[in-house]
């Protein structure tokens, strides 16, 4: 059974305000998604000492975070006064209504953080790489293919690569601010190589500062060091970063740190708010799901998609405080995990789906945009994906009993196997209902097309 259903452009309702957001404005979103300054502070020592050691930066590392469970444990454990859910429900709370006003206030706010954020990274890594550290600048220890692909794809190489590929998941998120932007067919590449590049250097630049800063030849050692609690090697991984910016720059440095880590936190929440609610509404305008999604409010903001996305995280936090669940070791390294394996998927489908889109509607791109780069990105990712699923346990923290996951691939816990299936299954019955019900919406085939 096949319906079409139409969808005119012009009405308001169904259309997101348009000419808002330029390539900066974009850009802004899609870093924050990455949470420069927590990978800096959480994902490069854990790098570091399970993978590569002083060739993490080549990896260009961080996490893709679940961060409400993030927020609410650093926020419960640092500042106190509140339960860690109520920290997140805070956060929930504010998240929520800067989403419902228009793209370019959510922008502003980001943009202020976001160039704090930076602007720390970037002071403690050049005062770092000044100073030379105790061996001096070593750019070959960091970035010599050898050592990057030292112990190979099923060792510390591996576990390096599977974090890499976690560090860029979200750049594909510019699109989704392409009606929005205020001229899609420039802003939207160009915000998408900008961010790329962003991420690239300051993960690098910040990783190679850091490496230094500790010395090449017995960066794993201080590393863990620095970052033991109560003699359990990196309890504190936000401990390294804090010490090499109070030793190379000043203690006040750690201190704005400290602060920039939760507003980088709450940054991310309210880069993902936006990416998932547009997210929502494009399906709901597209067939995919319930037509009201595709609703907007008098600000042009995704106003239903951006409800129900508030309300399935609020259920998560919620059902995660009454269950007695961790913040951290259940909500932040279960959805992380499971949401990098889902989103790498997702892209290898759109690879895949490029290639058949451009077959039958052919239009002016050359066949390296219709074929030879989709082609490469599939063969690509399809390698990311079983590095991630292979490496799921140290990604969810769902290693099972006795497994070392820094010696053997998969090894997983029961749950860690539901974790990593689960998206295969909902492509599953996603593709079955297709099958029974598909729906198409002329309007946007023609938007795309034109």
């Amino acid at each position: 059974m096949t319906t079409t259903r139409s969808t005119p452009q012009s009405d308001s309702q169904t259309t997101l305000r348009t000419g808002r957001l330029g390539v900066i404005g974009i850009v802004f979103f899609v870093v924050a998604a990455a949470a420069p300054l927590v990978g800096m502070t959480g994902a490069v020592p854990v790098a570091i000492v399970l993978g590569n050691g002083a060739a993490a930066p080549g990896a260009y590392l961080a996490i893709q975070l679940a961060i409400y469970g993030f927020f609410g444990g650093l926020l419960g454990a640092q500042v106190g006064l509140l339960p860690w859910w109520a920290w997140a429900l805070l956060a929930w709370a504010t998240v929520t209504l800067l989403s419902l006003l228009s793209v370019d206030v959510g922008a502003k706010v980001l943009g202020v953080l976001m160039l704090l954020e930076l602007l720390a990274l970037v002071v403690t890594s050049v005062a770092i790489l000044a100073d030379g550290g105790p061996e001096g600048l070593n750019f070959w220890a960091s970035f010599n293919p050898a050592a990057i692909l030292a112990g190979g794809l099923a060792g510390s190489a591996g576990i390096a690569f599977a974090f890499a590929f976690a560090s860029f998941i979200g750049f594909e998120a510019t699109a989704i601010y392409g009606e929005e932007s205020k001229d899609p067919k420039t802003v939207v590449p160009r915000a998408t190589y900008l961010a790329v590049g962003v991420i690239t250097a300051l993960f690098a630049l910040t990783a190679l500062a850091m490496v230094t800063g500790m010395g090449a030849s017995s960066v794993v050692e201080k590393t863990v060091e620095l970052s033991s609690l109560d003699g359990v090697p990196l309890a504190d991984p936000a401990a390294v970063l804090f010490s090499l910016a109070t030793q190379y720059v000043a203690p006040w440095m750690a201190t704005v740190m400290g602060v920039l880590v939760i507003s980088s936190l709450f940054a991310g929440l309210l880069a993902f708010q936006n990416a998932a609610s547009r997210y929502l509404f494009a399906l709901g305008r597209g067939g995919a799901l319930p037509a009201p999604l595709s609703h907007v409010n008098g600000r042009g903001a995704p106003s239903t998609a951006s409800l129900a996305t508030s309300v399935l995280t609020g259920f998560v936090i919620v059902t995660f405080a009454v269950f007695r669940l961790d913040p951290v070791l259940n909500m932040f390294y279960w959805f992380s995990g499971l949401a990098v394996v889902a989103i790498v998927l997702i892209e290898i489908l759109v690879c895949i789906a490029v290639i058949a889109f451009f077959r039958r509607n052919a239009g002016s791109e050359n066949v390296v945009q219709t074929i030879i780069a989709p082609v490469l990105a599939t063969i690509g990712l399809i390698l990311g994906e079983y590095l991630l699923m292979s490496r799921f346990g140290l990604l969810a923290g769902t290693v099972a009993e006795g497994v070392d996951p820094t010696m053997s691939s998969w090894g997983l816990s029961p749950i860690g196997w539901v974790l990593v299936s689960l998206p295969f299954v909902l492509l599953l019955v996603g593709y079955l209902h297709s099958l029974w019900s598909h729906t198409e919406n002329e309007a946007l085939v023609k938007d795309v097309l034109s």
